[in-house]
Parts: structure tokens; sequence; C-alpha cells
């Protein structure tokens, strides 16, 4: 319980900091746009690949378990866009990123302060903080929820195609997606994702920041952003969900 609440505090130490006005804005635009490539531009391929194959294997799955004559075709597309907007692509795709993002921010900053060059930069007068962890999170609020809209279009195109493969019509399925549509289920979805973005940036940048030793001190900082990243993820899933949808 004692380390419990020495992490939660030093957490709370370390947002104190990060959520400060930039020194230099030429400086902070210049590391924001490097972070926007790093976190987004090159996660797209990787959650457009995962986004098809699982909309596919939704709607086979829905449909091998609707087969009853007296269930209409348009309920695999109605259940498939329910699965993939209330809950594959906002937690699922935030899971996946939490691997991909969070491993890559921890270790970056896990490498920069074995290494002392966080040391330098507090050493010159430099908010160390944040210069490295909010352009981090900034970019991930602004980026996550991109990915995500990218998820829901892409796997339902995925579910599309599955759906063919299992006799399902264009006219039944698009009929499905149609079908009695609520808008703040995306609204929702957006909601989570935001939370869930801020989760992943700023776990994973506080276990890198407060890496000690050396370069297994950055292999395990890296594992338990991840670790504590998707605990965290499923955690405020649950109570997100709880708030908003019941």
């Amino acid at each position: 319980m004692q380390k419990l609440l020495k992490h939660i505090g030093q957490y709370f130490m370390m947002m104190r900091k990060v959520m400060s006005v930039p020194e230099k804005w030429s400086v902070f635009n210049k590391q924001l746009i490097l972070e926007l490539e790093k976190i987004g531009l090159n996660s797209i391929g990787i959650v457009l690949f995962i986004s098809f194959f699982v909309g596919g294997v939704v709607s086979i799955q829905t449909a091998l378990n609707l087969q009853n004559p007296l269930l209409p075709k348009y309920l695999i597309g109605l259940a498939s866009r329910d699965s993939l907007i209330l809950e594959f692509s906002p937690t699922m795709i935030s899971l996946i990123l939490a691997g991909k993002v969070g491993s890559s921010i921890a270790s970056e900053i896990g490498s920069m302060r074995v290494s002392e060059q966080i040391d330098a930069l507090e050493i010159m007068g430099v908010n160390s903080a944040s210069f490295l962890i909010l352009p981090k999170i900034i970019a991930s609020l602004f980026f996550f929820p991109l990915l995500v809209i990218l998820s829901m279009g892409i796997g339902m195109i995925g579910a599309w195609v599955g759906g063919l493969s299992v006799n399902v019509t264009t006219s039944d399925f698009m009929y499905g997606l149609r079908y009695e549509f609520i808008p703040f289920f995306v609204s929702y979805a957006i909601i989570k994702t935001l939370a869930f973005a801020f989760i992943v940036s700023s776990l994973s940048s506080y276990f890198g920041y407060y890496a000690k030793g050396g370069a297994v001190a950055v292999g395990k900082s890296s594992t338990e952003a991840v670790v504590y990243s998707s605990i965290v993820i499923l955690v405020f899933n649950f109570i997100l969900t709880k708030i908003i949808l019941a």
C-alpha cells in the first residue's frame, strides 16, 4: 500500500510539472510535430490491418450464431456495428496502442533518464517533464480518436466482406448498419478514447521518467508501462461505461 501511494504521489508531482506553459513555443511545436508522426502516423498501418480482419471475424461469428431462419439477416450488420463502435474500436485499439505506443514512450524517456540526458536538461534550466511528456500527451489526445474512428470505418468494411463470405447480401448488411443507429454511441466511444489516450501517454511517460539503472531498467519500465496502462484502461472502461451508458 505504501509503495502504491508513493507511485501515485510521484505521478501527480510529475503531472504538475508537465502541465506548465512551454518556455519556447518554437521548440515545443517541433517536438509536437515529431510526436504526431511517431504516435499517430506510424500507428495507422497496424490499426487498419487489425480492424479489417477483426471486423470480418465479428461478422462471420455473428452470422454463425444467428442461423435461425426466424432471425433476419440484417441483424449481422447491426451486431457488427454496435460491437465495433461500443467496444472493439475504442477499447481494443487503445490496448493495442498501449503496447505499441506505450512501450515506445517508456523506452524513449527511460533511455534518456539512464543516460543522464534528462539530468542535463534539468541542469540547463529546462522543465524536462513538460518538454518531453506534454507533446506526447497532446499528440495522443489528438490522434487516438482519429485512429479509433478510422478503425470503426475499416472494421465495418471488414465486417461487410466477412458477411459476403457467409451469404449475407450487401443490402441486408447495409440495412443492419443503418437500423436504429444511435449517434451518441460514437460520442461515448470518443469520450472513452480520450481518457485512454491520456492514461497510455501519461502512465508510460511516468514509468520511463522514473526509470533507474541501466538497459535492464529501461526494459522493465517498458513492460510496466504496458501492463499498468492496460490494467487502468480496463478499470476505466468499466467505470466510464457504468457512468455514461448505465
